[in-house]
């Protein structure tokens, strides 16, 4: 049972929102996103994990994929949200830094 749990948690972090906007590069963030065909023009620093994830949430599903075999999709993206409402609050005093020094992670151009 310990495994299971240990496999969710990695499963969940590497999909983590704030993880893909804060740790890994605007450049990054931006097509991952553009890839998913995400609506988002851009990704507001503070609280962007958040935005992220609301932004994976809100992405049209892939070409042949049914949508009634991933209900339990839109669970695990609110269970990422959660937890990274969790890290964006406590990393808020470095997302207002990188906000006001380098505006939002534009994801269209």
């Amino acid at each position: 049972m310990k495994i299971h749990g240990v496999l969710l948690a990695a499963m969940l972090l590497s999909g983590c929102g704030t993880l893909q906007t804060v740790v890994r590069s605007d450049e990054a963030a931006a097509a991952s996103l553009k890839e998913q065909k995400s609506y988002c023009g851009a990704v507001p620093r503070i609280y962007s994990g958040v935005t992220y994830d609301f932004c994976t949430l809100y992405a049209p599903l892939k070409e042949g994929i049914d949508a009634q075999k991933y209900d339990n999709g839109t669970i695990v993206v609110l269970i990422d949200a959660l937890i990274s409402g969790v890290l964006d609050t406590a990393l808020l005093p470095y997302t207002i830094y990188r906000q006001q020094a380098d505006g939002s992670i534009i994801v269209t151009e």
